[in-house]
């Protein structure tokens, strides 16, 4: 049997046509071709991430940025928001790194609360806010442009922004929202393998990095914008990955940012209905759910391995069953990237029969 399709919130299912593109001829990164490659991505991210900033390419995961943004940008006392396993994570990363912190801590399934972070802002001590938008482990979409008004009442106060299950999904719109850093990977909406980081600096970002000590090389803002100037990377970029990246941006463009998320939308809510039929209960809370995933709570009579097992071996699709704490208390299921109504009826029909 084949390799199952991916269903799990990343990676994700890549298609055929994107490791077509990715198969392309390689290049060296120290030459013209290289330039013009970079070059081409720059529109079209930037229209994604919504900045007029540079959108900087790092052979990385998401977690790379997540660590070097706080290298890069603290200098007093962080504080994380934390609502699920990976903003959790955000703030375990900053105690080992040395660094003062603090967090705001909620259940998992629930969202954080702008006014909460306000009042705890307003103690005063802190220079730097992590913040993850789509809780890829709860299946919660926080609010980010009341966490960003927040926390930008607030001067000198850097907040870093985790996308990473959200961005092509929804609008994140950084430079409307002034969030310092915006940064994702692309193995989850982009459909793309894993190994490329995306992310973009304000221009108050790379000031603050420029007059912190101790940033390292390999994260180093500065770095990144001393050599996007010249249409490159400071270190070997995973050029492969590009070439499918620039596929994407093309296959994306032709789309529509707004015919984009207005799919994942509709797919989404597919998910929903499909789970209010079988009596599932949703994990994240009304209002406030992802567009890329869906988390389930998963019901005492619905043995969750058996499934996810006979899913697989009848049907060939991979679904999640939780992960970090509420592993196996939940199940999880993706729309994000290339799946259409078409495809995830697919799913809805094979998970049916898998039920009886």
């Amino acid at each position: 049997m084949p390799t199952p399709k991916l269903f799990a919130p990343g990676p994700v299912d890549v298609s055929p046509e994107t490791f077509a593109a990715m198969s392309h001829t390689m290049i060296g990164h120290r030459g013209k071709d290289f330039e013009e490659l970079y070059a081409s991505l720059q529109p079209g991210l930037k229209a994604i991430f919504g900045t007029e900033r540079p959108v900087f390419l790092s052979t990385s995961s998401a977690w790379g940025v997540m660590e070097g943004a706080l290298r890069n940008l603290v200098q007093k006392k962080v504080l994380c928001l934390c609502c699920g396993a990976f903003s959790d994570k955000w703030f375990d990363v900053a105690k080992k790194l040395g660094y003062e912190a603090e967090k705001i801590q909620v259940e998992w399934g629930e969202a954080i609360d702008p006014e909460v972070v306000k009042a705890k802002l307003e103690e005063g001590g802190f220079d730097t806010v992590t913040f993850v938008h789509s809780e890829t482990s709860t299946g919660v979409l926080n609010d980010l442009e009341g966490i960003s008004k927040v926390v930008k009442s607030f001067p000198d106060i850097m907040l870093v922004v985790d996308t990473v299950s959200s961005l092509s999904t929804v609008p994140v719109n950084m430079d409307a929202i002034g969030a310092d850093v915006i940064l994702a990977g692309v193995q989850k909406a982009f459909a793309l393998p894993p190994g490329l980081a995306l992310f973009s600096v304000s221009e108050a970002g790379m000031a603050r990095a420029k007059d912190t000590p101790n940033r390292g090389y390999y994260f180093d803002f500065l770095e990144f914008a001393k050599n996007d100037a010249k249409n490159n990377t400071p270190s070997t970029p995973s050029i492969s990955i590009l070439f499918g990246l620039q596929y994407t941006l093309g296959v994306i463009e032709k789309e529509g940012l707004e015919n984009r998320f207005a799919r994942h939308a509709k797919t989404n809510a597919m998910v929903h209905a499909w789970g209010a039929k079988h009596g599932f209960e949703l994990f994240a809370p009304e209002g406030r759910r992802s567009n890329a995933l869906t988390c389930f709570a998963t019901p005492e009579s619905l043995d969750l391995p058996t499934f996810i097992k006979d899913l697989k071996s009848k049907h060939n699709f991979l679904i999640n069953g939780g992960y970090g704490k509420i592993k196996g208390a939940t199940f999880r299921i993706s729309n994000m990237g290339n799946e259409t109504e078409a495809t995830m009826q697919e799913l809805f029909d094979a998970m049916d029969d898998v039920l009886g």
